[in-house]
């Protein structure tokens, strides 16, 4: 089983499967998105894929409440901060999180210039880093998890 799978998913199982699906087909074996799914099940150890589907969509896959504490990096800049609010969407693809930072973070890179932000809204995934990229590819926040 591969490493991302270590703590899976449901979303990671999802993906595992199109992966095995590529895979098999490369290697001249076609096989349905429902047979990979039911693979990765075994794969995991569950009896079949909707065992494995209940049983993954019920984990909680950001384990974040209000109160917490949390570090990251917010545009390239480390931060502290506490969460104020955590909201679900989907059925846990994707998160919609307000940080307070303990200490207002810069976001300009001039010297001339600067912008401070102590409180965040940002969408993550279900491994805490955001879609959204600067120009050179960073996440706009990933969190330490």
């Amino acid at each position: 089983m591969p490493a991302a799978l270590s703590v899976p998913t449901l979303s990671t199982a999802k993906k595992r499967a199109r992966e095995v699906r590529a895979d098999l087909a490369r290697l001249g074996k076609v096989i349905t998105h429902s047979e990979a799914l039911e693979l990765v099940a075994k794969e995991l150890g569950f009896r079949n894929w909707n065992v494995a589907a209940a049983r993954l969509s019920n984990r909680p896959q950001l384990q974040l409440s209000i109160g917490d504490r949390v570090s990251g990096r917010y545009l390239k800049q480390p931060f502290e901060g506490t969460v104020l609010s955590v909201h679900p969407i989907g059925h846990g693809d994707a998160y919609q999180l307000t940080l307070h930072f303990d200490e207002a973070v810069d976001v300009v890179r001039f010297e001339s210039f600067s912008a401070y932000r102590q409180r965040v809204n940002a969408t993550v995934s279900p491994e805490g880093v955001t879609w959204a990229k600067t120009s050179d590819g960073a996440p706009h926040l990933a969190l330490d998890l």
